[in-house]
Formats: structure tokens, C-alpha cells, sequence
């Protein structure tokens, strides 16, 4: 192995490895790490044909080892190794037998293969207990990835962000593979690629359902987990980070070497070119190295008690409020700055518009519980210029004591809302005991969200997501069908709130599959008629199913890639259909993505409250009808009666609507509201009705099927109070 002359001492800013040219050094790269407690750095790197060369790092300044290489040029692969305490009982990892990625790469090269000499610790020592405390010195770099020398001098000044506002979003989650892996528009090379996502025929099927967002499962870099490598499967969600500035290169159609971060960029403007905004779901709670005898390929042998939290009275283990073995420490500068700089980086040079972080609670944690209103990463990532301007999206939980913090995350963060989702499903599967929550969820979700200056904009509802039933498999099955991930079907929930309408899985029976089609449409008619931002899950509004599994995170097949055959079957056609024409009727409907809370009161002297609320018998709801068991009630939002101003400074006129639901099995006449929410003798018209009946309705009362959803546009009032013309 050659051993060099060391680097010329360069600068410690920016991190990681940054290729530049100057008229004295000529062309190179300068490679910088924040090492603390380090006893000395090496820096290695791989030519063609895999031969290391080790350059030691000599230069350190305020905790970062740096040095100047040159003829570097883009391309070129490196890691480090860290030389450092191999004392396990105080938290102290280092091992420089093993090639550790720049946590500040921003391209990876290859895979992590699982192998024991991968490990800072030698896991197969006989004695299990003890195993994490001897160190393993074999050379872990025939079973590591590298990372990349990256150039790209992008300015974006051809790219125009959508910017979308809150209250106008619909979000779409998809996975870059497997969105694109079946659809046979797009060419086989592209397919499962950031390429594909950006083929015309791709972005065609998202711009014809309306949305305005994509929100994309983790492109971060990740590695597979050594159980699933043992099983022959593979970690196809992506939960698993492992470098936070590098697009996942096997997503890449332009190989690993530095060009999938140009493919990323060129998919993020075909998408802002259609309108798209393009929010990413970050994983900042754990990384790919997982517990004690997890490999060492990253973080761990860089600083393992500056990047992880330790276990209070064991440091030898993690504190694990993930249930992937580690979490980060958001509490420590280093991983705050770490997490930050990789946001503003995505934000600035890869062109996204937000983010959805995994497992939120985890990085809210402070020493002793969740606090989301102090936290410093969360208090950083809020005062930021750059950062408080995009989507920021919790998923408000995680795994630890504690850990469900729905409803409490600060202003300028939006909120993943489980609640909207067991509740939607509960309604519609005829299990809820009335319909208090209901009613909650409908309308913004006051309940959770109307503090502290939120809006109902910080409710994301969903009715599915990546994780769990598929909206097809909600309505087929009582019960998850894991058995393909190898786990003896103990994964996944067991709470799935589902219903099979008589029959587990696919069936021929005419009256199941006409009442299963018909629940399809009740709930996306519920999601996308809600008020808050509602996100529809891949696949959905096709009648994707994964055959009963609801944990399909190791399942990179058909299961899990979407079926775009199923266009060509007239059933599920209309479901995307009638999808895009609720996107649509909620783009052209402020009424139907308001931006401030409901108060149920007039805007004006004699005028119409903005909301109100109808039992079957056609009278508003008294406190004991909110209590009584039923299964049916009426929504009128009015389109007079806004609280909201438009940029004018006038308050919008809408239409108003009534919204009648029906979750019994029984049809109802529904007696509709008249005087004063009315015009006299004239008639309600259908706009969405799920189970196909009257186009009209005068003032009296409307056949509403079992188990559908009817939305009745209501005639205006004459006697309505015109808009008031601000001062």
C-alpha cells in the first residue's frame, strides 16, 4: 500500500470533500472532517482498479482534521479512517480498521454487503454478552460503500419553485423505484430511476390527478439491514440513512460516480416545471448502523458519543427511541449542524421544496422527555431564513415513553394527523359509537391544531400511507398477510382498522366487490373534501393492492411496484378519475381548503354561520345529537361566510356545499336544510355522489345511499348578506 507524502493543509470549511480550481493550487479537493476526539485521520482513496492509497491528515483545526489534495478531480472515490480510544464502557467506538463514508459525501459508490468485518466489534465472538466490547481488526472496506468526489456548479437559474401555499396542497407519496418500475411508457433503462420520475409519461399521470406536491419516500443513502441481507431481501422503503447529502445512487440511471446527483436535479425541474413541488422524507432519528454489533460505517467510528445517544447508565449500548438501534443526538452543535447544513443543501443546490422528518419526536428529544416547543435542532430549523420558508412535516411520534406528540409540534410545522386516519376508517367501516371525532377531522382537526397561531393547514390527512394497508387492501382484508417478509407474519400492525366486507382478499362475489368499490370511493371522497392538506398514497386511486400485506418495507417486486395495467379496467379507471375531479373541485373551491379555523358563527350580523352541522331529520345538531349513536350527519360549509381575506383584502365568495355521510348499512332520506341555508323551492344539484342517484334535489330531502357520501352543491340565498367591501 502507498503511503504518501500528507496534504497540504487547506481549510477546515465547508466539510466533507469539495473540488475547486485556483490559479496557485491548480485543480484538486479539499477534504475536511469534524473529528474531536480523534488521535489522527486518514484519508483514503481508491483508484480504478480498487487499490487504497492513505494520506494522513495533519492539519486540525476547531475540531475538524482538513487537507488540500491535488489532481483530485470529480470522481474520484475516498473514505477515512479514524485512529482513536477503543474503550466500548465509555462510548468510545474508534477502529481504524474500517473505512468509514464522509458523513458529509455527497455521492455514494456500492453497497454495504453484510459481513462481520464490517463491525467496530467482533459480533461473532463466543461469548455473546461481551461481544460489542472486543474490537475486530479485520479491514472492512471489501464490504463498504465509498463516497464520491462530487463537482457541480448548478445556480438554478432556469428552475422556478412552484411555492405553492399550504392551504392549496395536495400531496402525493410515492417511492422513486417503485412508482415507475411497471409503467410501460416509460423506457426499461429509466424505469425505477429519478430519471423515470422525470420521464413525460410519469409526470403526465401526476399532473392529470391535479396534485401539487410529491412527497418521496428516503432518497437519502441507505444501507440494507444485516437481517434482511440474511434473508435474501432488501430494505426497499429506505428507512435506513446512511449518508445525508447523497441521492441514493441505485436510483440512479447515470451511475454512482458523481452522476446521480445531476439526475436528481434535472427530475426536481421536470417536476417544478408541471407545477410539482418535491418534499422529501428525512430520516434524522437513527442511521443504517444500528445497535452495538451493527457495522461501523459511518458516524459511529467518526464519534460515537457525539453522534449517538448513549444509554444513561450503560454507554456501552444506545438510548433507543426508534426501534432501529440508535438515535442520533439532536442535542449535541455538531449533529444540529449536521442536520441543518444537509437541509440547506438539498433546499439550495438539489432544488426541493420541503421535507416530512420520520419519527419527529425523536429529534425533539431533550434529556428527559419531548419538548417541541425548546428543542435547539427544532429552535434552529424554525429561525433559519432558508429553512422556515419550506414544507416542514412531522410525523409526531416515535417509538420511546412519551414519544406520541400529536398536536404539539410549533407553528410553521405541519403535522402527519393518525388521528383523521383511524377515525375516517373507524366512520366508514361502522365502528365509531357517534361521531365526535368524525366531525373534528372533517373540519381541520380544531381540536389538536388551533393554538399557538397554527392553521388547519398544519393537519396532513391521510387515510393510508406507505406504511399498512393500501386503500384496496383496506377494504379486502380483516387481517395483514405478511408471511413474504419472512417474519412468520409477527411484523406489522395488528391495528388495522380494515373491514373485508365478507370475504378476505379478492373475490368474485358481485355484491362485495360493488359495496368494496363503493367504500374506495367514500374514502377518497372524505380525504380530498377535508379540511387540511390532504396526501393520497401511490397507487390508490388505481387500486394498487399488495395482497394483504401492510408492512411491505422489504417487498422491491410487483407488491409493491405500482400496476398501471389497472387503467385498462373500467372500475379502477373511474376511481382515478373521480380522484382527479375531487382535486380539481377542491383547486377551484377556497370554501373546500379553507385557511383559517371554523367558528360557527356568522361573519356578519344576520349572515350565515361558516360552518354548520345537520342530522338526518334536517335540523342542526344539538350537543346530545354529537353524543347519540349514529352513523349519518351533514356538513354545510358556507361560501359567504369565510373568515379568510383574499390578497385584496376582500373576503371570498364561493359556492356553498353540503356534505352528507352515511356509514350505516341502511339508505336514508335525508331531510335538507332549507331557510335560511337555502334558497326557497330551489334545488340542491349532485356534484359528487358515491353510490349514483338524483342529479337534483329541491329543498326537502335526498335519497342517500347505505354506506355512501353525497356532496349537493346548495342554492344560494337570496337573502344572504352581500360581501362586505373592506375599509
Amino acid at each position: 500500500m502507498d503511503t504518501p507524502a500528507p496534504p497540504w493543509p487547506g481549510s477546515r470549511q465547508p466539510l466533507g470533500a469539495r473540488f475547486h480550481t485556483d490559479q496557485r493550487r491548480g485543480p484538486g479537493t479539499n477534504f475536511a472532517l469534524w473529528a474531536p476526539a480523534a488521535e489522527a485521520v486518514d484519508l483514503c482513496l481508491f483508484d480504478e482498479d480498487g487499490r487504497e492509497t492513505r494520506h494522513r491528515l495533519t492539519e486540525q483545526d476547531f475540531q475538524i482534521w482538513h487537507g488540500f489534495l491535488p489532481g483530485v478531480t470529480p470522481g474520484t472515490r475516498y473514505g477515512f479512517r479514524v485512529h482513536g480510544r477503543w474503550d466500548p464502557w465509555t462510548g468510545a467506538r474508534w477502529n481504524p480498521a474500517k473505512l468509514l463514508l464522509d458523513p458529509y459525501a455527497r455521492a455514494v459508490d456500492g453497497t454495504y454487503v453484510s459481513h462481520d468485518a464490517a463491525c467496530a466489534a467482533a459480533r461473532a465472538w463466543p461469548e455473546a454478552d461481551v461481544a460489542d466490547t472486543v474490537r475486530d481488526n479485520r479491514d472492512s472496506a471489501p464490504h463498504v460503500p465509498r463516497s464520491v468526489v462530487v463537482h457541480d456548479d448548478d445556480d438554478w437559474f432556469d428552475d422556478h419553485r412552484p411555492k405553492t401555499p399550504w392551504a392549496e396542497t395536495v400531496i402525493y407519496e410515492l417511492h422513486v423505484r417503485g412508482f415507475t418500475m411497471r409503467h410501460p411508457d416509460v423506457p426499461p433503462p429509466l424505469r425505477g430511476t429519478y430519471a423515470g420520475l422525470a420521464h413525460p409519461a410519469a409526470v403526465a399521470h401526476l399532473t392529470r390527478l391535479g396534485v401539487t406536491a410529491v412527497e418521496l419516500l428516503p432518497v437519502h443513502q441507505f444501507a440494507g439491514e444485516d437481517h434482511l441481507q440474511a434473508r435474501g431481501l432488501v430494505n426497499y422503503w429506505g428507512y435506513n440513512t446512511i449518508g445525508y447529502f447523497a441521492p441514493h445512487a441505485a436510483y440512479s440511471a447515470s451511475g454512482s460516480r458523481g452522476g446521480q446527483v445531476g439526475e436528481f436535479k434535472r427530475m426536481v425541474r421536470a417536476l417544478h416545471r408541471a407545477g410539482i413541488e418535491v418534499i422529501l422524507d428525512v430520516v434524522f432519528n437513527h442511521t443504517a448502523e444500528g445497535a452495538e454489533l451493527g457495522p461501523s460505517l459511518s458516524f459511529r467510528g467518526v464519534d460515537n458519543a457525539a453522534y449517538y445517544r448513549l444509554a444513561p447508565h450503560r454507554p456501552r449500548g444506545y438510548a433507543d427511541f426508534t426501534g432501529c438501534g440508535n438515535t442520533l443526538d439532536t442535542r449535541h452543535p455538531q449533529v444540529i449542524r449536521l442536520v441543518t447544513d444537509s437541509l440547506r443543501y438539498w433546499v439550495t443546490e438539489m432544488g426541493v421544496d420541503g421535507f416530512r422528518f420520520d419519527l419527529a419526536a425523536a429529534l425533539a428529544r431533550g434529556s428527559d422527555a419531548v419538548d417541541t416547543e425548546r428543542h435547539p435542532l427544532l429552535a434552529a430549523v424554525s429561525q433559519d431564513p432558508l429553512l422556515s420558508r419550506t414544507k416542514l412535516i412531522a410525523e409526531p411520534w416515535d417509538v420511546g415513553p412519551g414519544g406520541y406528540q400529536v398536536g404539539t409540534f410549533p407553528p410553521l410545522w405541519a403535522e402527519w394527523n393518525d388521528r383523521y386516519r383511524d377515525s375516517v376508517r373507524d366512520f366508514w367501516r361502522g365502528s365509531s359509537p357517534d361521531v365526535r371525532e368524525l366531525g373534528y377531522r372533517l373540519s381541520g382537526s380544531s381540536d389538536l391544531y388551533q393554538r399557538g397561531g397554527r392553521r388547519p393547514y398544519a393537519s396532513v390527512n391521510y387515510v393510508t400511507a406507505h406504511d399498512g394497508f393500501t386503500l384496496r387492501d383496506l377494504v379486502s382484508y380483516n387481517h395483514k398477510h405478511n408471511l413474504a417478509n419472512a417474519e412468520d407474519n409477527r411484523d406489522g400492525t395488528d391495528d388495522n382498522r380494515s373491514w373485508n366486507h365478507g370475504a378476505e382478499g379478492e373475490t368474485s362475489d358481485p355484491d362485495i366487490t360493488a359495496l368494496r368499490l363503493r367504500q374506495l370511493r367514500n374514502l377518497m371522497a372524505t380525504l380530498l373534501l377535508s379540511t387540511g392538506v390532504p396526501m393520497i398514497t401511490a397507487g390508490d386511486e388505481l387500486g394498487r393492492t399488495q395482497g394483504g400485506n401492510n408492512n411491505a418495507y422489504c417487498q422491491d417486486n410487483r407488491t409493491s411496484w405500482l400496476d398501471w395495467s389497472l387503467l385498462d379496467h373500467p372500475e379502477w379507471r373511474e376511481l382515478a378519475d373521480l380522484t382527479a375531479r375531487l382535486v380539481r373541485l377542491r383547486r377551484a373551491h377556497p370554501v373546500l381548503r379553507q385557511r383559517a379555523f371554523f367558528s360557527g358563527r356568522a361573519a356578519t350580523p344576520g349572515g350565515q354561520p361558516d360552518l354548520a352541522w345537520f342530522t338526518p331529520r334536517g335540523e342542526e345538531m344539538t350537543e346530545a345529537d354529537w353524543f347519540a349513536p349514529t352513523a349519518c350527519l351533514g356538513m354545510l360549509l358556507s361560501g359567504t361566510a369565510m373568515s379568510e381575506r383574499d390578497e385584496t383584502g376582500r373576503p371570498p365568495v364561493d359556492d356553498s356545499f353540503l356534505l352528507l355521510l352515511n356509514a350505516g348499512p341502511e339508505a336514508v332520506d335525508f331531510t335538507l336544510p332549507a331557510e335560511p341555508w337555502a334558497a326557497p323551492d330551489s334545488p340542491y344539484t349532485t356534484v359528487v355522489d358515491t353510490a349514483g342517484t338524483a342529479d337534483e334535489h329541491p329543498c326537502g330531502k335526498a335519497p342517500l345511499g347505505g354506506r355512501s357520501l353525497l356532496l349537493l352543491r346548495a342554492p344560494a340565498h337570496p337573502a344572504q348578506n352581500p360581501v362586505p367591501t373592506p375599509a
